[in-house]
């Protein structure tokens, strides 16, 4: 499900229906345990309204140009903060990108990498947007000066990687038992079974979500519905043509009627939707029509 280590960021130019913009990409090796994924994104949106999905992780967004703002609620309808990070989530959320040059750059960062940047700050966070100066202050800034000094998303990346492993250097050692458990679970999909990966790893039962939840923001089982939904997403992405009942039993699903009610509550939308519906390139996300007035 992560995206594999690469010697250096990798670029790529779209051109199409939904916009065009330059993209890029990198897991730095050396930051492989703390990092899923950096990206940047810099261009012009025809489509501006973007469906996302849980994934497990903590992403710092550092917004170069004009803010997207949040389709629900009122908190950040007028924009999110320059720099800010998502904390888990549990459900989809709508994101709108401004009528204009969009400059934005991600810090995905796993279980581990949050913790040991944000210290805790993550784990008040859930379905949230956060300020990051709230959290980490003249680092924020920092982070927000040399990305915005950066000619090209390429270099943003690599300022990036350079910023997070100042950061990261006197980083506390995360509880290696939990963070194996977290692990499992992403590498599984979410389809190990959490009372066997305690006895595997030494824990008690009743322990664990509260040293879980220290670590990732969420209860094992909570993790666990999320990694399925993201094992599903990469399915329907990759394999449109199967039945949904074959993808829902490949995803760790009981049965189908499980796997649509899950899928709803977490994406918002039916499994059928999602497959009619429009992705952006290199993405599970989805183009989100705008609202019927």
């Amino acid at each position: 499900m992560d995206m594999q280590t690469q010697d250096t960021p990798q670029t790529w130019q779209v051109d199409g229906p939904l916009g065009t913009w330059i993209g890029a990409d990198w897991r730095p090796p050396a930051l492989a345990v703390q990092v899923e994924k950096l990206w940047a994104f810099d261009g012009v949106l025809n489509h501006a309204r973007e469906r996302v999905f849980p994934d497990g992780s903590i992403e710092l967004i550092v917004q170069l140009g004009p803010c997207h703002r949040s389709t629900e609620g009122d908190e950040h309808r007028d924009g999110f903060p320059r720099l800010c990070f998502n904390g888990q989530r549990l459900r989809a959320e709508v994101v709108e990108a401004p009528a204009a040059r969009v400059q934005v750059v991600g810090l995905r960062l796993t279980p581990l990498g949050a913790q040991a940047l944000l210290r805790g700050a993550h784990t008040e966070a859930l379905d949230r947007t956060v300020d990051l100066e709230l959290a980490l202050g003249a680092a924020a800034r920092a982070l927000g000066d040399a990305l915005a000094d950066a000619p090209h998303p390429a270099a943003q990346l690599q300022a990036a990687a350079r910023w997070l492993q100042r950061e990261l250097r006197d980083a506390a050692p995360p509880d290696a038992s939990v963070a194996w458990v977290c692990q499992r679970l992403r590498e599984t999909g979410g389809q190990a079974g959490i009372r066997a990966l305690c006895e595997q790893a030494g824990l008690s039962t009743t322990r664990l979500p509260a040293r879980f939840r220290a670590l990732t923001g969420l209860t094992p089982k909570q993790y666990a519905r999320v990694m399925r939904l993201q094992a599903v997403l990469a399915l329907l992405a990759r394999d449109a043509a199967s039945p949904l009942s074959e993808l829902a039993l490949d995803a760790g699903y009981a049965d189908q009627p499980h796997f649509n009610a899950e899928f709803k509550a977490m994406a918002g939308l039916t499994p059928g939707d999602y497959l009619r519906a429009q992705r952006y390139p290199n993405t599970v996300s989805l183009a989100e029509p705008a609202p019927a007035h």
